[in-house]
Order: C-alpha cells, then sequence, then structure tokens
C-alpha cells in the first residue's frame, strides 16, 4: 500500500468522477484506475461503486474512509515535524444552501485560509438533500443547511446551531411591499412569487405558510442567490431566512430589501452539519470551530429589532 493510493482514493471520492480525479492530479484515467483497483484487491474490499455518471464512495468505502484520512493527516504530520517546505495541500469542501450569508461564511473563510494557506477552501451551492447525501458519501467535509425550528434532523449528522433568524419577504425596494412594516399573506398573495424549488426547506416553508391559499408562483429557482437577483431585476418577491438577507451585496446596494411577515412565529435556524465519524479530518476541524467562532461574534442571530 502507498500513500498516493490513499491521496487517489481520496480524490475520486471529493469530485465524484475517475475523469475529474485524474485531470486534478495529472494523470491519465486508466492508470487511476488500475491505481484504485490494486489498492481494493489489496484490502479486499470495493472502494468505489462505479456507474456512468460518476463514482462515488461505497458503503464498505465510507467505512474505511475515517481510518484513510487519518493516515494521510498522520503523513502531513510527520512531514511537517520533519520541516519539509511543500506540504501536500488539503481541500475542505463545504456545501451550502446560503453562499452569500456574507457577515458569517466570507469571514470564516478568510479567517481559515490565513491561518491554513495550504488548504484549498470550496464553496458548493447545493440543496440541502444533496448536502446530506454528498456529506455521507465523502464529498463534503461541512454543510451550512437551514433547518425549521422543531423538526427532525438526520440520525447520520452532527450537528451545531450557528444563527437563527425569521423568514421575511425579499423585495425591491420600489416594490408596493416595501412600503409595508409588515407583509401580511393576502399582501403576499397580490404579487408575483419568486419560489424555491422543492428540496429547498423554504419551498417547504412558503407552502405550508399559505396552506391551501393559490399563490401566484411566477417563478422557480434553485436557491437564495438566484432568487435574490431576480428580485432586483423586478420580477416578484421571494421569502427567505433574513440571515440570507441582511447584509448581502444586493442589500448594501439597495437593490433588495425585506419587510417581516405579520404574525408568524417560526424561527430558521442555520445550522452547521457534518457526519458522524470517529475522527475528522483536522483542517475540517478547524474550519468548523472558525465558523462557530464568527457566529458567536454574530451573537447568535442577524435578526434586527423591528
Amino acid at each position: 500500500m502507498r500513500i498516493e493510493q490513499l491521496e487517489y482514493i481520496t480524490a475520486v471520492t471529493r469530485l465524484g468522477s475517475l475523469r475529474r480525479a485524474a485531470e486534478e492530479l495529472h494523470l491519465s484515467q486508466p492508470a487511476l484506475s488500475e491505481t484504485v483497483r490494486n489498492l481494493e484487491r489489496e484490502l479486499g474490499v470495493d472502494l468505489l461503486e462505479r456507474k456512468r455518471s460518476g463514482a462515488k464512495m461505497s458503503a464498505e468505502g465510507r467505512e474505511l474512509l475515517p481510518h484513510i484520512i487519518n493516515v494521510l493527516e498522520a503523513v502531513d504530520r510527520l512531514r511537517g515535524a520533519a520541516g519539509e517546505q511543500h506540504r501536500i495541500s488539503r481541500m475542505v469542501r463545504v456545501g451550502t444552501v446560503n453562499a452569500a450569508t456574507v457577515p458569517l461564511l466570507f469571514p470564516a473563510v478568510s479567517e481559515f485560509r490565513a491561518s491554513h494557506p495550504e488548504t484549498q477552501v470550496e464553496v458548493v451551492g447545493a440543496q440541502q438533500s444533496d448536502i446530506h447525501r454528498t456529506l455521507l458519501e465523502g464529498g463534503f467535509d461541512l454543510g451550512l443547511v437551514n433547518h425549521l425550528e422543531g423538526d427532525d434532523v438526520a440520525a447520520d449528522f452532527e450537528y451545531t446551531e450557528l444563527l437563527w433568524g425569521r423568514p421575511v419577504v425579499c423585495v425591491r425596494p420600489d416594490s408596493p411591499l416595501a412600503s409595508l412594516s409588515v407583509v401580511t399573506v393576502p399582501d403576499l398573495l397580490a404579487q408575483p412569487l419568486i419560489a424555491m424549488r422543492s428540496g429547498y426547506v423554504m419551498n417547504r416553508f412558503v407552502h405550508r405558510l399559505l396552506g391551501d391559499r393559490e399563490p401566484s408562483f411566477s417563478y422557480s429557482t434553485d436557491g437564495a442567490e438566484m432568487g435574490k437577483l431576480m428580485v432586483a431585476e423586478g420580477l416578484g418577491a421571494t421569502v427567505l431566512p433574513d440571515f440570507s438577507v441582511i447584509d448581502d451585496p444586493l442589500t448594501r446596494q439597495g437593490a433588495i430589501t425585506c419587510r417581516p411577515l405579520a404574525g408568524d412565529p417560526t424561527r430558521v435556524l442555520l445550522m452547521l452539519q457534518r457526519r458522524r465519524a470517529d475522527s475528522v479530518p483536522r483542517a475540517a476541524h478547524d474550519l468548523h470551530e472558525v465558523f462557530v467562532r464568527r457566529a458567536a461574534a454574530l451573537g447568535g442571530t442577524m435578526t434586527r429589532p423591528t
């Protein structure tokens, strides 16, 4: 067994494709595939499930992944102790449903990179269900997800509450809704509505809020970022957690604003999740701690008094 074999299998797992891993590692795909198969033969297990759509960790591979990561982290520590000048870089991948939660995400990533200059951070916007699946498969190290207070959480993950807030109506400053101090459901129904697609927590919240009343769903989209851009272009209003709107660049530029919903006590949590495992890569652990520290500095909420 060679160290590069372990590095190769983690690259395939992270990227979900032998082809993409071969490109990143500057190897031919047949050479990479043969190296992984040699490791599988040596260990006596199929580490990957190979499909036309890509390669992902098998159930057996997921059980071994923490041990593989432990070995690679130990090698890094050994090289560091020996004074090696070019330690192997590691990548931390974060799946998020709120890629522009500016006061938390960007400062956290910046602080982490200042103390981990050799570690790349990849931020991937995704649906909540995709974040859960990719975390389980080892493709993400951390997930930033929304959670409606009172909902159950999956037992496969460890959760840390970062921020809590309220659902708000995101509109342009020249929208009729922007002149209101609070927005009622009838007010909302009178406007074209930009909905998050099925699979997002806010899609479920809006349907629950409206009950059996028929909204004017003029558009649907993936993620808060596209929703805010569509609002800024005057296509309608959307409903998001306030921590997705407050201090957003579009808010600071005066392109969007938000108003609270009348009489709705729902609390939305921004939670950091990671897969339950015996060990966690050091870089992922450190970034987790930075997120927690930054959230504490924000007071656990970005909701502003009305």
